[in-house]
């Protein structure tokens, strides 16, 4: 599987677990039938199946995952198992979760043997240049003290880190998300360059966030188009 863009990344954490989880997954998945975005939908391991066996046109998302492989690793996550169950991508060093570089590595090519999208996060564009450099699918290029806040990044750092990103790997797909709360916030991220964008709170907090979910998808769109010259 490649990283096909447009995309928005809706991302419930552990927010949200089975029945709840996969309720708001079929509402991303209507606005993915009808948009076309190519949708990530993160949810607990445990319920990736659920979700996956639910829905037919969004890409499921591990929450991470370790360098394993079948055999031994008592009490940690198999790349296979999360294949097997239905992912068909996989965030890797999210702030909440973050890996050794060694590890970071390594979880990138098990994902590539599987054909699994990474999306890696990274802290600042010097980092994201690294993480492009490991040959992540998505850099998610967010600082860490943004994330919850409800501010999106200045266009002095979404400018800077798409250079990087793309000056070490021209065929990483970039993504901007910290403090995304409104679609104009996805709007504004993806015409100074972005890929995609994605958020935790500014969905689950909206009034409706099924409904929250298909504006961010059509303004991610609208600025896609506009940018890239697309009819």
């Amino acid at each position: 599987m490649s990283a096909k863009y447009p995309y928005l990344v809706v991302n419930p954490k552990s927010y949200l677990y089975g029945k709840k989880s996969l309720e708001l997954a079929k509402a991303a998945d209507r606005t993915a039938k009808q948009t076309g975005i190519r949708l990530y939908f993160t949810c607990p391991y445990a319920d990736i199946r659920l979700i996956s066996e639910n829905t037919k046109y969004l890409t499921v998302t591990a929450q991470s995952m370790d360098p394993l492989t079948p055999g031994r690793g008592m009490g940690h996550v198999l790349p296979e198992s999360l294949k097997e169950a239905g992912a068909g991508a996989v965030f890797i060093n999210h702030a909440e979760n973050p890996k050794t570089l060694s590890d970071l590595s390594r979880c990138i090519q098990r994902a590539k043997e599987l054909d699994m999208v990474t999306l890696v996060c990274a802290d600042s564009t010097a980092e994201a240049a690294a993480v492009a450099a490991l040959g992540a699918d998505i850099v998610l290029a967010e600082p860490t003290d943004l994330i919850g806040t409800g501010h999106i990044v200045d266009e002095s750092y979404m400018i800077e880190a798409a250079k990087l990103i793309k000056g070490v790997n021209p065929d990483a797909s970039i993504m901007i998300a910290s403090g995304v709360v409104t679609p104009e916030d996805c709007y504004k991220i993806v015409k100074m360059g972005s890929d995609g964008t994605g958020g935790t709170s500014g969905i689950l907090n909206a009034p409706d966030p099924a409904v929250r979910i298909q504006e961010m998808a059509e303004a991610i769109i609208k600025a896609y188009k506009e940018r890239t010259g697309q009819d």
